[in-house]
């Protein structure tokens, strides 16, 4: 019999953990309370969807903390293997895998307004609803700034903020590379310093996303209720907010696990998995760069 046999490689199995139950009411809350704070806010009303939307990130928090804490707990111990890293990157990649697709769907109603429901509504082909139907002056053009509410908003144009945001996380992911480098060659300090300077451009891209949204708001017009253009504008770049977010959170805890010694060239999955993670939103922004901002 051979060695492998005698020896057979062990496969850890955790225990059952409450943390994706938690994070699957965080979700719902979050889910919950944002869209009626999204009303309550449009309508100027007052409600509770502020409160419920703070709870959800709450719980949130304590759900990341948890699960976090019980991975790392489990990985010190030594208690994971080649087998279980493996299936670990088959999970992280399908993952990602999943976002793709979320986003695709989105990329796709844009399309789907753009190409096919706005140029029908023009009147395109041989369909007989014309722009009288609709209301004086309506051009079946894109972005539509008009609504059929009379309201007038402006679109966000490409030059600007969203240029500056775009060059921000392009540079981060290569200085993520040269913080992945460092972590290789075995260079604590270069590990640190860069991935120090990319969770620092990451924090600026969600600042600088921030005030677009007030100058959108408070400038332009454009809003929530600003018809198909608003509202895909809105998603689109929103939603690729909360997956930096979720990015940067991600990266905090790297940095102070690679400050607490954790970490080497053969051991380094939550690193990698990261790191992942943040070369996909750069990814999925320069496509919203492309087709949100300037087509």
């Amino acid at each position: 019999m051979s060695t492998e046999q005698n020896n057979p490689q062990k496969y850890y199995v955790p225990d059952q953990s409450i943390w994706p139950l938690v994070g699957s009411v965080a979700l719902g809350l979050i889910a919950f309370g944002a869209a009626h704070f999204t009303i309550e806010y449009s309508n100027e009303q007052a409600g509770f969807g502020h409160w419920v939307l703070l709870a959800g990130l709450v719980v949130l928090c304590i759900m990341l903390v948890g699960w976090f804490g019980d991975q790392i707990r489990e990985s010190r111990a030594g208690l994971y293997n080649a087998q279980l890293g493996r299936s670990y990157r088959q999970g992280m990649l399908w993952f990602i895998f999943s976002e793709v697709m979320f986003f695709l769907a989105f990329f796709g109603a844009l399309f789907y307004a753009r190409m096919i429901a706005v140029p029908w509504l023009g009147g395109a082909g041989n369909n007989e609803m014309t722009n009288q139907i609709l209301w004086d002056g309506f051009q079946a053009i894109w972005p539509l700034t008009t609504t059929p509410g009379g309201t007038e908003t402006q679109a966000m144009g490409w030059f600007g903020l969203p240029l500056i945001n775009t060059i921000i996380l392009v540079i981060s992911s290569v200085t993520l590379h040269f913080a992945h480098v460092g972590l290789e060659e075995g260079k604590r300090k270069k590990l640190m310093n860069w991935l120090f300077v990319t969770i620092a451009l990451g924090l600026i891209f969600l600042g600088l996303q921030m005030y677009e949204y007030v100058h959108a708001y408070r400038d332009l017009g454009l809003t929530l209720q600003s018809g198909i253009y608003g509202n895909t504008f809105f998603l689109l770049t929103g939603f690729h907010g909360l997956h930096v977010t979720l990015g940067a959170i991600l990266l905090i805890v790297m940095f102070f696990r690679c400050k607490a010694g954790h970490f080497n060239k053969d051991d380094q999955f939550a690193f990698e998995a990261s790191a992942w993670y943040w070369h996909f939103v750069d990814v999925v922004w320069i496509c919203l760069f492309v087709f949100v901002y300037i087509l």
